[in-house]
């Protein structure tokens, strides 16, 4: 699987910058449609990193609609949520945090959106292999109970593969948007 992860990172590292921002604009197109963030209140986006599609207009958007805007923080080996305010640190793996600010847990946001090395037709998630997102989210393997928040994949249309071969801990997404498509 790692060199799986290393090839769709080089897909998306190759990506040029013009081209990336023009592909951050689409996926907005994308999102928009999602009909559960017309209603949405407390919304995760995250804080690009390693060559990972832009949410930042994504943020604006929801900026506009005076949602509440949460970014993840590392807690432990799992995920809370931060406010997104003015003061940010990076974490152990470099990427900005939001400091100072309210923190919630996920089973409190309306939706979340999240990064993704890889995913299928099927919405499988192949994430950097840290199992960060998976050991947070893991309430949602009963999904008649926790129907929220909605979970969905951010990602180049170049992520998508054949086949992920799912784990026991792997947890479903709602759906993967790309810019130019959403796999519901």
């Amino acid at each position: 699987m790692q060199t799986v992860r290393q090839s769709l990172r080089l897909k998306r590292q190759a990506i040029r910058a013009h081209k990336r921002e023009q592909l951050a604009q689409q996926l907005l197109y994308q999102v928009r449609k999602i009909n559960s963030i017309q209603h949405a209140q407390k919304v995760s986006l995250y804080s690009k990193h390693d060559n990972e599609i832009d949410t930042k207009h994504i943020y604006s958007l929801l900026k506009k609609q005076d949602v509440d805007i949460y970014f993840p923080i590392l807690d432990g080996r799992k995920l809370k949520f931060a406010k997104v305010g003015k003061y940010f640190k990076k974490n152990k793996f470099g990427i900005s945090e939001p400091i100072a600010t309210a923190i919630l847990g996920a089973k409190q946001l309306d939706i979340i959106f999240m990064p993704l090395v890889g995913f299928d037709e099927n919405k499988n998630r192949l994430g950097m292999g840290g199992g960060f997102y998976d050991r947070t989210l893991d309430f949602k393997k009963n999904p008649t109970n926790y129907r929220q928040p909605k979970l969905y994949g951010l990602a180049f249309d170049c992520q998508k593969i054949d086949k992920i071969d799912v784990q026991t801990w792997d947890i479903a997404l709602d759906a993967v948007i790309t810019p130019n498509k959403i796999y519901r």
